[in-house]
């Protein structure tokens, strides 16, 4: 992320007052930079870009605090970084996807310095605002100084990760050679993120199976694209191409339910300030799997112009005939670089869309009662053709259900789930899951009697020693995420391991790995 017109202008500003004026401490503690760089390189970037967002606003801040005014050049500097923030803050989940494959200490080095870096940002938030709004002239002593800090954490999971910001880099080499990172660090963001996959599988295809270059095997199109590798990140791709009539149809076994949920991730290449604002990538639902509209069909396209605030289209038929035709304002103009993850919920009528954590559509009436929509399309439009700009799908997942699970448990004692998901190879929880993880946490806090055993599943990749260990492991992530982001009492939960050795899928297929890869959760 780059920042030119902001820091010429900050440089400009700030040069006199650098040159002719003491220094002027702040009205609250000073955020230390980390010294050392930790060598993954999209964490190094956002590190130092927030605390150079930081520390423009940090001094700012001392300037308020001894009672100089803001001449309208600084509020205007003011008014870019506080945008620049909000949007460098937005992308913190998505650096943590780039921590796979590294060691344990390196893990745990970025690790301290994101949790660093966003509580910089989050003061340069609260105090760039404070500042515009003129509620920042040294109204407070330095008595006052802690006591606004630790205002600024409100919940226990803030106040854990704080307690290591404003200590040096051999401090933090030395506390992780001591203590393992912790899994929960990270996803605080998604803590009232309230999408629950469907737990009945339908539909998967991380393209694994595929030739390289090829068509794949489980979807039809009349148009072209093939399956590829990228270079930045891990696994296989299907890469779509643009074309006014060009549909991409997944194979489904058969016809979508009432409730359902699908998921997928999305990467894109050479988007920028030039981008159309017509670029899309539209999903639709539809009464046919053929390569035309049909008569009922409702359709959302998610956006990826970059040079104003994007839109997202619904569009639907209902017996040949719109019932809506609507666009709905949502920036997710950074999101859609960094490999977002896509989840949309149906629930008879309902749809609701996702990007990362962000709900961006939730219509009550999007789909008719009775609807005979049955199949899923992909369609591309507004990109530039001759690979220019490209876009690519992968881990696309169709389940059925997608309700609350809450009932079930109290109902049944148990639930197994395969929507929790997890890095490959991985005990790390990629944060979008976090919809179930929440529904039980609510289950817990509704009644304080009962107590869960968290148990893991694991395909059939891999040694059985690994594949136990690996289980183990990924149901103790959960049960850190329970205590550390939800405050559910550690005695409450146990946790077990079973590897492979009780598969409810044909490990011979991706679709029956999938759904080996689960959870359950029983009272005890």
């Amino acid at each position: 992320m780059n920042y030119p017109t902001v820091l010429k202008h900050f440089i400009v500003t700030f040069c006199f007052f650098i040159f002719t004026t003491p220094i002027i401490d702040a009205q609250t503690k000073k955020i230390k930079r980390p010294k050392n760089r930790v060598g993954i390189s999209s964490v190094d970037r956002f590190v130092q870009e927030s605390f150079d967002l930081y520390d423009k606003v940090y001094k700012y801040d001392g300037y308020a605090e001894a009672g100089t005014p803001l001449e309208d050049e600084d509020i205007d500097v003011l008014e870019d970084a506080l945008e620049d923030v909000s949007a460098l803050s937005e992308s913190a989940p998505d650096i943590l996807g780039d921590l796979d494959g590294a060691g344990m200490l390196k893990q745990g080095k970025a690790t301290l310095q994101i949790n660093r870096a966003k509580k910089a940002l989050k003061y340069s938030i609260k105090t760039a605002k404070e500042l515009l709004f003129g509620q920042r002239e040294g109204d407070n002593d330095g008595d006052n100084n802690d006591d606004k800090e630790s205002n600024e954490s409100k919940d226990d999971s803030d106040k854990k990760s704080d307690t290591n910001s404003d200590v040096d880099d051999e401090e933090n080499n030395r506390e992780i050679e001591e203590e393992p990172s912790n899994i929960s660090d990270g996803l605080e963001v998604y803590s009232k993120y309230d999408f629950v996959p469907g737990d009945k599988l339908i539909f998967y295809d991380d393209f694994s199976n595929d030739f390289i270059g090829d068509f794949p095997a489980k979807w039809n199109t009349n148009g072209s694209g093939e399956v590829v590798t990228l270079n930045k990140v891990s696994g296989r791709w299907f890469e779509l191409k643009g074309g006014s009539n060009t549909y991409y149809i997944p194979n489904l076994p058969r016809n979508l339910p009432e409730n359902y949920t699908i998921e997928f991730d999305v990467m894109t290449l050479g988007i920028g300030q030039k981008t159309s604002i017509g670029a899309h990538l539209e999903v639709k639902l539809e009464d046919n799997n053929e390569f035309k509209t049909g008569r009922d069909n409702a359709r959302v396209q998610i956006p990826f112009v970059q040079y104003t605030v994007s839109n997202f289209r619904v569009i639907n038929k209902l017996d040949a005939k719109n019932t809506i035709n609507n666009s709905i304002k949502a920036d997710i103009r950074k999101a859609v670089l960094n490999k977002p993850h896509i989840s949309i919920a149906v629930n008879k009528e309902r749809l609701r869309v996702w990007i990362n954590e962000k709900k961006c559509v939730d219509i009550p009436k999007m789909i008719g009662v009775n609807s005979p929509i049955n199949s899923l399309k992909f369609h591309l439009s507004g990109f530039k053709t001759e690979g220019k700009e490209s876009l690519f799908i992968s881990n696309l997942k169709i389940a059925e259900g997608g309700e609350d699970l809450r009932r079930k448990l109290l109902n049944e004692g148990k639930i197994s789930t395969n929507g929790i998901l997890f890095d490959s190879g991985s005990a790390n929880i990629q944060p979008q899951s976090l919809g179930i993880v929440r529904q039980i946490s609510q289950v817990l806090m509704q009644d304080d009697n009962i107590k869960l055993n968290i148990i893991g599943h694991t395909d059939s990749d891999g040694t059985d020693d690994a594949n136990l260990k690996l289980s183990k492991a990924r149901a103790a992530a959960v049960k850190d995420v329970l205590i550390n982001i939800y405050n559910i009492s550690e005695g409450r939960l146990t946790t077990d391991g079973k590897g492979e050795t009780q598969p409810v899928g044909d490990n011979n297929t991706t679709n029956g790995k999938a759904q080996n890869r689960r959870v359950e959760f029983v009272k005890i």
